[in-house]
């Protein structure tokens, strides 16, 4: 590929004022017009003690805003510049400047956080009504909980401080703030969210965790979730508190225990005739037998967990063991055992693959990385959840669009929904006063935007 004119200086002139830079936004921004995003952010937000006197004035159309721009892929404050470009100030209305954004962020306080919370969870119930977003969700959905690090630099963001990350497999130190975040899916979905919050680094990944499964539940509830709700969590939330909040919701649970004397035993009590072999879907195939090469093998056994507490709880222990790839040339089976504790009734090897389904929250995760995660952008602890709970409203509006824009899309990550759908270059013109967006002619992919 190669240039084929021939560029001088003064070939390239910014004098174009009806270039539109992302018209993908129009149809999103519709969906959020649809389920009331604005209407519930200034029915929600109260903010009346405020630093600055002006600081706080029309928070529903600078969040909205703030939104709109992570969808077109703001990781900082001064991206949302973009939306105030050219054309872009004809197709929408009430934007804000980013320095008028940052200004309401530093207004917010656990309080105003709490608030937004609630918005992104009732959102996510006015998008679960307009899109099938959640395909199967009256049988059997999940709620998934998880924590990440995100790494932050200098002396100046409250909250900061060391928590351990674990890169390629290893346990470290990093210095950052922590979201826990619950998502909710069914097995034909991708993963929406339904509750952040940001924490110091140092904080315990499971603390305030028995308080956002209940919110979870809830929330899955009240979006159609009237079947079998499996909250699934990680050795982090393998506690009472989590425990004992499945319980009152009278749902089920399956999260990893941690490693002590008492798992210890009931791992050793089980028989070595109880062992069997667990196939998982799309295992490599071994070429010359064509049989799935699985090392791994289940068994379970009854254990009593939190025995020292007033709350203790029976239930199946669910134990997966796979050869310790660090003794490959020993004379006898070396393993490694991975518990979780678990009141499903699904047999053993479905439990297990269930359970290790667990890791979609991941994909939530890398989404969020990738674009408005990929900083913090303020010094402020309390603008930074609010950052993280826009993030979090705009990574289920995005998912929204993908459902309405067709099966093709309804599991694609937010990257490609920006690049197909958000990002679309186009020039306004309005033939008998009528506003006609001109796309390209020969876009890849015009599917998607014709069904929106």
């Amino acid at each position: 590929m190669k240039v084929s004119h021939k560029f001088v200086d003064g070939s390239a002139v910014f004098d174009e004022d009806h270039i539109v830079s992302c018209a993908g936004l129009v149809p999103v921004m519709t969906l959020a017009q649809q389920t009331r995003l604005t209407e519930l952010v200034a029915e929600k937000i109260s903010i009346t003690a405020t630093k600055i006197t002006s600081g706080a004035a029309n928070p529903a159309p600078k969040l909205t805003t703030l939104i709109a721009g992570m969808c077109v892929g703001a990781d900082s404050i001064d991206d949302l510049d973009l939306l105030r470009s050219d054309g872009m100030k004809e197709l929408f209305g009430n934007v804000y400047a980013p320095s008028t954004i940052g200004t309401l962020l530093r207004e917010f306080t656990f309080g105003h956080n709490r608030q937004l919370e609630s918005v992104l969870r009732e959102h996510l119930i006015s998008l679960a009504s307009r899109a099938d977003i959640l395909p199967g969700i009256a049988d059997h959905a999940f709620v998934d909980i998880d924590s990440l690090l995100r790494p932050v630099y200098g002396h100046a963001k409250q909250g900061a401080s060391y928590g351990h990350a674990k890169i390629a497999g290893k346990q470290v130190l990093r210095k950052g703030l922590s979201p826990l975040a619950t998502t909710l899916s069914t097995a034909d979905s991708a993963p929406i969210i339904t509750g952040m919050r940001l924490r110091a680094g140092k904080a315990g990944s499971g603390k305030g965790a028995g308080r956002m499964v209940t919110q979870a539940i809830v929330t899955a509830r009240k979006a159609g979730a009237v079947g079998t709700i499996l909250v699934r969590g990680d050795s982090a939330y393998g506690t009472r508190s989590v425990v004992t909040a499945c319980l009152r919701a009278k749902v089920e649970f399956s999260v990893v225990m941690a490693k002590n004397t008492a798992v210890a035993r009931a791992i050793e009590s089980i028989a070595d005739d109880a062992w069997t072999p667990v196939k998982y879907p799309g295992a490599v195939r071994d070429p010359d037998t064509g049989a799935p090469i699985s090392y791994a093998e289940v068994a379970e056994t009854t254990y009593t967990a939190f025995t020292s507490t007033k709350d203790p709880v029976a239930a199946r222990l669910i134990v997966r063991r796979v050869k310790d790839a660090r003794f490959p040339d020993a004379l006898f089976p070396v393993w490694r055992y991975h518990p979780f504790f678990t009141n499903t009734t699904r047999p053993t090897a479905d439990a297990d693959v269930t359970h290790r389904r667990h890791a979609i929250i991941e994909t939530v995760f890398a989404d969020l990385i990738d674009r408005p995660l990929a900083h913090m952008p303020s010094g402020k602890f309390g603008a930074n959840s609010a950052w993280v709970l826009c993030a979090a409203i705009a990574h289920n509006l995005l998912q929204a669009t993908g459902v309405l824009a067709g099966d093709r899309h309804s599991h694609s990550r937010g990257a490609t929904l920006r690049r197909k759908i958000v990002n679309i270059p186009a020039r306004l013109t309005r033939p008998g006063r009528k506003p006609v967006l001109r796309l390209p002619a020969h876009w890849p992919w015009p599917d998607a935007w014709l069904r929106l």
